[in-house]
């Protein structure tokens, strides 16, 4: 056995000698992010190699490493192994990302599954011969099953007051004191970020959000590099379970401590998340999700005592999963179609979530129909050679003008990468002055009159738009190829949609756009990349985080509940990869 040392986090342990970095980080616990789950084709997982024996430099690393970084030591750990004795820092840590918490909420009636009953027992009939049958005939109820509320009872009578706790007008706990506090967590679980808002369930207020990026982002970046990584490795199912969990009470806790509530009177936390996310977060194989016909294990919502899936709140907790509609229309788009009433409208509306998943609903004047498309991590800054998620030094914002590039970064400092809105306004901007052609291919700039010319250069025989000099940043060729086909899969995905339903892009009222990436792209940017045909660019509008807000929803009202479990019945879903002409609708779809 070996011993890796980390130099910048005092951790050392042993490895079997010949194993990739990442795979020797992973098994103890260090997060590393691979999106692409490690078969060398996203250069995202760099570690700085500052002594022992490795493997030769693989062409994936002399494709993704400048001469630079090699220079420095600065390896891919997934194409790197080691042998003997070694020594490695860690880069690219994640820090202050921008995370979209907030969404458009429709008229709500508090009406929440969640309610309390509160008895004092010394004003109960003492005629009964047990304390079971007191509190259930002072409480309506057939039984007291529950060994935990059965406990309750003596100290309750000892106490002279008795707190029941009721879902749906089941009795599900029973606290031996006045208790009125009634808490809830309402939570979206993306494959990018997780977002978690605490919810004061009698007056409906939401105190306070906390997000993270997705801790299972260290198995890869989309659904599908996720559950070839819980196919490919034993216990990789468990890991991806535990690192959902794991992020989510940590969440909780942060929530309850900054507030200063105690986690006991947290008593249900509602959940919205894709499909392929729900399967992990229930610790479910997803494995049918990723090969033809996609079918899931489950659809329906869920009702889960928290402790079964070790999730920390009330010992009487619950957990409600939404419904879902297919492997790739989970419950965060059935959240969205509830959020935005499009069961309710007398318009043809376009609802779209972009993101890595890009999921499409269409409402044909309530009648709803809708299909998911592989829109790739590219829109999210993964997969680019600059790219990085939107956290400080992330560029999210460029203009072309006569002085040069002018750049917007967040945090208002020096440039570091390119984020997706970043990486998307650049394609616009690119598209715009004339520096590609209809198909995407990057000009000659010798033998062009473009005034943005200048901007191209050449490095090892290949062009690239420069984006900033100090430090470079560069567009590449392929960059420009990844957002092609990210924009064909999301305009093929909607124009096959009013194929079905016999419409004209004429005949379409409004377009939603939903999710936390979808809401920092400006309309300038989603019409000049293609993404969203200009005529549709006046009927744009952005909802924030509908995921979030239906599970919110779902906190405080019976009748949304109701209102998803039904609708996600009611849900036409249309394989696209089946549909006659697809491939060439694809094809037509990825020019400029």
């Amino acid at each position: 056995m070996a011993v890796m040392e980390i130099t910048n986090d005092n951790n050392k342990f042993e490895f079997r000698e010949g194993e990739f970095i990442f795979k020797i980080l992973q098994k103890n616990g260090i997060k590393i992010e691979v999106p692409c789950g490690g078969v060398g084709t996203c250069g995202k997982c760099k570690v700085r190699v500052v002594g022992g024996k490795i493997s030769p430099l693989s062409s994936e690393e002399l494709e993704y490493l400048s001469k630079d970084e090699i220079d420095r030591g600065i390896r891919l750990s997934c194409r790197t192994k080691a042998f003997g004795n070694v020594k490695i820092e860690l880069l690219n840590t994640d820090e202050n990302h921008k995370i979209l918490t907030d969404g458009y909420m429709p008229n709500l009636k508090i009406n929440p599954p969640i309610a309390k009953k509160i008895i004092n027992l010394s004003e109960c009939e003492s005629n009964k011969n047990n304390y079971e049958e007191i509190v259930k005939n002072k409480l309506n109820v057939d039984e007291i099953s529950d060994i935990e509320c059965l406990k309750a009872l003596q100290k309750s009578f000892n106490s002279g007051n008795l707190t029941s706790i009721f879902l749906n007008d089941k009795l599900i706990g029973i606290e031996p004191k006045i208790n009125e506090k009634i808490y809830g967590i309402a939570i979206d679980i993306g494959t990018t970020t997780v977002v978690a808002s605490l919810i004061d369930i009698l007056n409906g207020t939401e105190i306070a959000s906390e997000t993270m990026i997705n801790p299972q982002k260290e198995y890869g970046s989309d659904v599908l590099s996720r559950i070839d990584f819980a196919n490919k490795n034993e216990n990789g199912l468990e890991l991806l379970n535990k690192a959902i969990i794991t992020g989510i009470n940590k969440l909780i806790f942060d929530l309850a401590t900054q507030n200063k509530i105690a986690v006991e009177n947290i008593y249900e936390v509602s959940i919205a998340a894709n499909t392929t996310m729900m399967h992990f977060l229930l610790n479910i194989s997803a494995e049918s999700i990723g090969k033809s016909p996609y079918l899931p294990v489950f659809l329906s919502g869920k009702n889960i005592i928290s402790n079964d899936i070790g999730i920390n709140i009330s010992p009487f907790g619950r957990i409600y999963c939404l419904p879902g509609v297919s492997g790739y229309i989970g419950a965060d788009i059935v959240a969205g179609v509830i959020v935005s009433e499009l069961l309710k409208t007398e318009k043809n509306v376009l609802f779209i979530d972009i993101g890595t998943n890009g999921e499409i609903m269409l409402s044909k004047a309530g009648i709803l129909s809708s299909c998911s498309c592989a829109a790739g991590p590219a829109l999210e800054g993964m997969n680019i050679s600059y790219g990085m998620r939107a956290a400080d030094g992330a560029i999210e914002g460029i203009k072309f003008n006569e002085n040069g590039v002018e750049l917007k970064v967040i945090g208002n400092t020096n440039p570091v990468g390119i984020c997706g809105s970043g990486i998307l306004d650049s394609i616009s901007e690119i598209v715009r002055t004339g520096l590609v052609g209809k198909t995407g291919r990057l000009i000659n700039s010798n033998s062009s009159d473009n005034e943005y010319k200048n901007l191209i250069i050449e490095k090892n025989s290949k062009k690239f738009v420069q984006i900033s000099k100090n430090p470079e940043i560069l567009v590449s060729q392929k960059d420009i190829r990844q957002v092609q086909l990210a924009k064909a899969a999301i305009v093929s995905g909607f124009l096959a949609l009013l194929d079905e339903n016999n419409l004209t892009m004429e005949e379409i009222d409004e377009v939603i756009i939903a999710g936390q990436f979808g809401k920092h792209l400006t309309v300038e940017s989603l019409v000049g990349s293609g993404i969203i045909p200009e005529k549709l660019g006046k009927k744009i509008r952005y909802i924030g985080n509908s995921s979030k807000t239906g599970a919110l929803m779902c906190l405080l009202s019976k009748e949304s509940r109701e209102e998803m479990e039904s609708v996600s019945k009611d849900i036409t879903y249309y394989e696209l990869s089946t549909k006659e002409n697809y491939e060439k609708l694809f094809i037509d779809s990825l020019n400029f």
